[in-house]
């Protein structure tokens, strides 16, 4: 007498999407039954569990990923607790003999991933891991002596001369259920959303988390403006960058759908061909962080480069929380921290700007700017965010010299020269001229006046003097120099 197979547990994490979903679609192939699972994970030695910002998006990914299955077939099943525990359960619950997933970043996910493949493990359960979250597994990319790559256009070049990445698949078109329904938790219960106050209306404003969003959002981004993406990709005045970056982050759209539908725009379309180069390199730089980060977990915490171990930091309360706020006198600076705290997101350009501005001008450590990005962020991605803070710091693979200091008031005249950014996020100075809207503290009494600013009461004074700042960040460098020595 023939059997039906037992059923597979799908269990979701950063891969929030029917299409190119290695895990879901092996568990379809099988004819199995499917449950498809998200875990609110609890794990009071991970510090990189979803940030606030980052809860906001979950929810509304969930809750679309969640309609999409229902009505596929097999709805969404949401549980909190410890996963390997969780999972234990389910298995009791449903009979299931199998778990797919596809594989995270993450010391510490990492290390829940394996708990879970032991104790699941022990009651005859198997657990597979598939590659979603990138065009390639981590360590098939190495140097000629088999080694990581800690230089990026190496890493990039190599990467070119693999044969292409998997074709994405498409979506399942229907889910197998369970015989019997399992009971979930209830996603309002989770109070992901924040409510008291309500800070997320420059959110909802801004983005549409889910599949559908994302995979428009990229067909928009290639219709046209990747065309120009080398250049206006440094303008923040602009909108002149794909903003893909919290649907990957969270796994909406994946890596080679992207790297597949950008080849296929420049190749029927030679004018585009040139951004669509910039725009797949800065894919590559994704992927460079994420295999760096599987071949030394300690990156989020601790420095690349052991000689910053000895880097005379400065405890400065006061800085750190100008800066978060978007209040230290310096405009690029503050537009930059107000559009993070307004929408979630920050455009690369001033990312990098605002990180060296903490670093080097305030001296605070790159650690304080990772964590804060990581609560704000609705891209925080634990490998991109500990890459580029340590990037900025001079410290990471491949990073910026220390001694190349950002000077905010030249970046902002370079990559905002109307101050157009400036004056959306920082419409205290809307009126200044753009002569000074930069420098308001240098602008003439006249144009201050018919500006209606204040300098010190309307918009703060620098709370350093850059010149005076970039002097004591390069003798704090030549002193953990010395210690080389």
């Amino acid at each position: 007498m023939k059997t039906d197979p037992a059923p597979i547990l799908v269990w979701f994490r950063t891969d929030l999407r029917l299409a190119d979903n290695p895990a879901l679609i092996s568990a379809v192939e099988s004819g199995a039954p499917v449950v498809p699972v998200f875990i609110r994970e609890e794990d009071r030695d991970d510090p990189w569990l979803p940030g606030a910002a980052s809860r906001w998006w979950l929810h509304g990914s969930l809750e679309r990923l969640g309609k999409a299955l229902e009505t596929l077939g097999s709805p969404l099943v949401l549980r909190s607790g410890d996963p390997a525990a969780v999972l234990e359960a389910l298995v009791e619950e449903t009979g299931a003999g199998t778990v797919l997933c596809n594989e995270r970043a993450g010391p510490a996910a990492l290390a829940r991933d394996r708990r879970v493949e032991q104790r699941l493990a022990a009651h005859g359960v198997t657990v597979r891991f598939h590659n979603a979250a990138l065009l390639f597994e981590p360590g098939t990319i190495r140097t000629k002596s088999g080694t990581p790559f800690r230089v990026f256009t190496p890493f990039w070049k190599a990467l070119l001369a693999m044969s292409e990445p998997p074709h994405p698949t498409r979506a399942p078109s229907r889910l197998t259920p369970p015989a019997k329904p399992v009971p979930g938790e209830s996603l309002e219960d989770w109070g992901l959303l924040p409510t008291a106050p309500d800070w997320a209306g420059g959110l909802r404003e801004r983005w549409t988390p889910g599949e559908d969003a994302a995979r428009e959002r990229l067909a928009d981004f290639l219709d046209g403006p990747v065309a120009a993406y080398p250049t206006e990709r440094d303008r923040p005045d602009h909108d002149g960058t794909s903003a893909l970056s919290p649907h990957l982050a969270f796994g909406e759209i994946g890596p080679r759908q992207v790297w597949h539908a950008a080849r296929h725009a420049a190749d029927h379309r030679p004018e585009l061909a040139s951004g669509a180069e910039s725009f797949l390199r800065e894919l590559g730089w994704r992927e460079f962080n994420h295999h760096l980060l599987r071949e030394e977990p300690g990156i989020p915490d601790t420095p690349l480069d052991r000689r910053f171990v000895h880097f005379r930091w400065r405890k400065d309360e006061a800085g750190l929380h100008a800066w978060q706020r978007g209040r230290t006198g310096y405009p690029i600076v503050d537009a930059g921290m107000r559009q993070l705290w307004q929408t979630g997101w920050m455009h690369n350009r001033v990312r990098m700007i605002v990180g060296s501005f903490l670093i080097k001008d305030l001296l605070i450590p790159w650690q304080e700017g990772e964590a804060w990005f990581w609560d704000t962020l609705v891209d925080a991605d634990i490998a991109n965010n500990a890459g580029n803070w340590q990037w900025v710091a001079g410290c990471g693979a491949d990073a910026a010299p220390f001694f190349r200091v950002f000077n905010p008031i030249l970046q902002g005249e370079k990559f905002d020269p109307k101050g157009d950014y400036v004056r959306r996020y920082v419409p205290e100075l809307a009126k200044l001229p753009s002569r000074w809207i930069h420098k308001p503290w240098q602008a003439p009494d006249d144009d201050l006046r018919r500006a209606g600013v204040r300098i010190g009461h309307d918009y703060p004074r620098p709370i350093v003097d850059h010149g005076t700042a970039r002097d004591r960040a390069l003798a704090a460098f030549a002193d953990i120099k010395k210690v080389e020595d």
